[in-house]
């Protein structure tokens, strides 16, 4: 272990991100798409579909996993299938539409579409996978057309399980006890104002709500409800009007911990770098409410809408670097070998870019702070602010030498004490310097505790 001295701190100025309030997507280091978050044993599992970083229209090969305890901060814990773990899939270069998961009896099911060729579906005994595939072949597919897309799965209070579907119709069947089978005939709906695509279905209150995409394009996010799980279904409304802000969308509604939650997708990390479209999206999450009878209050487009931290960032364990609220201009990828289940490396690192994890509480004190990093650029530097990336500094690591794997360095921590946000600021020596180092894990040891 190396220890690095540090540069000296100002007193705490207590002064805010500068920003212009706006509400962006709470992902950066990928492009993202179609939001499936479900709660499970206090954690959010947001798996989502990945647009590559070169995709012009539809280029989709994965499947992604995020998870957060607070709603601001997300581990990316990188993609969990992908269309090869479907051997009979024709394509298997594109075509990993939206998808969704949900465990039962210990076992998380994922129903996946691949464009062109039904829904499959895979299991594993974990959210993070492997996820394997129990049948060999699609689990629905009607083969006249091409319309079989976008699961949405619910377990109801009676143990009866539902999958939906669609576009541009609506499509519905009852599941089996095993998850991987059905019975009955596939129904097809009768048509719903506005609907296109994306049916998000599930039941709060004794209510059934069937949240979409509503008619392209663009599209907004509607939604219908019902007495019974299969209708008949009645029009409520937008719960997110149709906007030239996005083109597309694709509604995740959740409860967690006392809060209601509407997911959706949009450009706007896209827009930070181009005015052309691609087909390169980006998840966005905001609060929402339901009135006394269950209709749900129209929500702003998300760079207006509203989303707080539901609790303090606990930083005395080992926390992942790809742990963040903001990272633009940052990569991740797996790392090799595996050390933890999914875990991924910070890269692409350049001058001036940061990580920030929000709402961190540092309780009475930091003693010192671990990095796990590999250097890639002498003169190199990390440093540790609070509040804002031109914050108080409350420490900083220095790289003399590049390094050919990942070591451990230590720096004292001042002033770190209470909640504030924390940014990990990379420098280099040159100014503009790019690629400056990799990152893995972090640890705060507090102050008062012998390590």
């Amino acid at each position: 272990m190396k220890t690095i001295l540090i540069f000296t701190l100002a007193a705490l100025s207590g002064a805010a991100q500068a920003a212009d309030g706006a509400l962006m997507p709470i992902i950066q280091t990928k492009f993202t798409a179609d939001p499936a978050p479900y709660v499970h044993d206090g954690v959010v599992y947001l798996y989502t579909t990945h647009d590559e970083d070169d995709a012009d229209g539809f280029k989709m090969k994965d499947w992604l996993l995020y998870t957060s305890t607070d709603m601001v901060n997300w581990r990316d814990c990188g993609a969990v299938a992908s269309l090869a773990d479907f051997p009979w899939a024709r394509n298997k270069e594109n075509g990993a539409w939206a998808l969704q998961v949900i465990e039962r009896g210990g076992k998380w099911f994922m129903y996946c579409p691949l464009h062109g060729n039904g829904i499959g579906v895979l299991v594993a005994d974990s959210p993070y996978g492997p996820f394997k595939d129990p049948l060999g072949h699609p689990l629905v597919w009607q083969k006249e057309h091409w319309n079989d897309i976008d699961p949405t799965v619910w377990i109801d209070d009676d143990g009866q399980a539902y999958l939906y579907w669609g576009n541009p119709h609506l499509y519905g069947v009852k599941l089996n006890e095993d998850m991987i089978s059905y019975s009955g005939q596939i129904v097809q709906f009768p048509k719903i104002r506005d609907y296109q695509e994306g049916p998000w279905f599930y039941k709060r209150n004794g209510r059934y709500y069937l949240a979409f995409a509503s008619t392209c394009c663009p599209e907004g996010i509607g939604y219908a409800m019902s007495d019974a799980p299969f209708g008949p279904w009645e029009y409520k409304g937008h719960i997110m009007d149709h906007t030239p802000k996005t083109r597309g969308n694709h509604p995740g509604i959740i409860d967690y911990k006392g809060k209601s939650y509407c997911f959706g997708l949009n450009y706007d990390i896209l827009r930070l770098s181009t005015d052309t479209h691609h087909e390169r999206r980006s998840v966005s999450v905001q609060e929402m409410e339901y009135r006394d009878d269950g209709t749900i209050p129209e929500l702003p487009y998300f760079k207006s809408g509203k989303l707080t931290q539901i609790e303090p960032f606990d930083p005395y364990r080992r926390v992942e670097a790809e742990t963040m609220a903001w990272g633009y201009g940052l990569k991740t990828r797996p790392d090799v070998p595996r050390t933890l289940p999914q875990n991924q490396i910070v890269f692409d690192a350049d001058d001036g870019e940061y990580i920030l994890v929000k709402g961190v509480d540092f309780a009475g004190g930091a003693k010192e702070m671990t990095l796990s990093i590999k250097p890639l650029a002498p003169g190199a530097s990390i440093e540790i602010r609070l509040d804002a990336p031109d914050g108080a500094l409350a420490g900083k690591v220095a790289f003399a030498e590049a390094a050919d794997g990942f070591e451990t360095f230590t720096t004292p921590l001042e002033n770190a004490s209470g909640v504030h946000d924390l940014y990990f600021v990379f420098r280099s020596g040159v100014p503009g310097g790019k690629n400056l180092l990799e990152f893995d894990w972090w640890r705060i040891a507090q102050i008062g505790s012998r390590k």
